[in-house]
């Protein structure tokens, strides 16, 4: 496995490379020089920090993630807006620091490299909050968002429903499609959007195979740096 180790402590970039030995292929101590090692070495997994004095990694975790790189999250930085918005642009993993151990950490990594979504507690608690809050404004907005029988939604909403379906007619996803890829960049599981869809998690799994497809993406985080990206480039201002 090639990893990429990103951050701004000297520290914590001995450590990590003691523990994952020759997996490490390179180290880099902000999102600038993160960006640039990753095009040069083409890491696996990038091990990636949230604050940094060399460029933060939210800024660089739309391009890594692009690379095709799993990106996992590797911080003190608990916070559940960044975590959220972390998870929102293609981060294959949340770990704050203090929460795992030696075992967890090569754990976790193993799981990026395959795909899989690895998030210690204070990451998955700030996910889950975010998922409920979501929950809860869709039903709010269903039992107040009608008057007279005519449906009402907030200017805002109608921007960002345009430009979710001109991203569907440039990817060539249909409704359900569209509905289910921004389920998959709220960071919803696959179980999460079966429940939220009421279908069957083999036809959740069935319709993000298809889905993968048509964005050119072998992963859930490159996935959603492609529909984000693309969805972003025709928003509205």
């Amino acid at each position: 496995m090639r990893i990429l180790v990103v951050d701004d402590s000297a520290v914590v970039r001995a450590a990590l490379r003691a523990v994952l030995g020759t997996d490490v292929v390179g180290e880099a101590r902000g999102g600038v020089e993160a960006v640039a090692a990753a095009r040069r070495l083409h890491p696996e997994v990038v091990l990636l920090d949230v604050r940094m004095p060399g460029g933060g990694g939210l800024a660089a975790l739309p391009e890594l993630v692009a690379s095709g790189a799993a990106v996992l999250m590797l911080t003190y930085s608990g916070e559940g807006d960044v975590v959220r918005e972390a998870v929102r642009m293609g981060a294959a993993g949340y770990l704050v620091h203090g929460e795992f151990d030696t075992a967890g950490l090569t754990a976790a990594v193993r799981d990026a490299a395959s795909g899989r979504a690895h998030l210690t507690p204070t990451a998955a608690t700030a996910v889950l909050a975010g998922v409920r809050a979501a929950a809860e404004g869709a039903a709010e907005g269903a039992a107040q968002g009608t008057a007279g029988g005519v449906p009402l939604q907030p200017q805002r909403n109608l921007h960002l429903q345009s430009d979710v379906g001109d991203a569907r007619a440039r990817f060539g996803l249909s409704q359900r499609e569209g509905q289910i890829m921004e389920l998959v960049a709220d960071g919803l599981s696959n179980p999460q959007i079966a429940a939220a869809c009421f279908v069957s998690e083999k036809t959740v799994k069935n319709h993000i195979n298809r889905i993968f497809a048509k964005l050119g993406a072998t992963r859930r985080g490159q996935a959603i740096a492609v529909w984000l990206g693309r969805r972003r480039a025709g928003a509205c201002p």
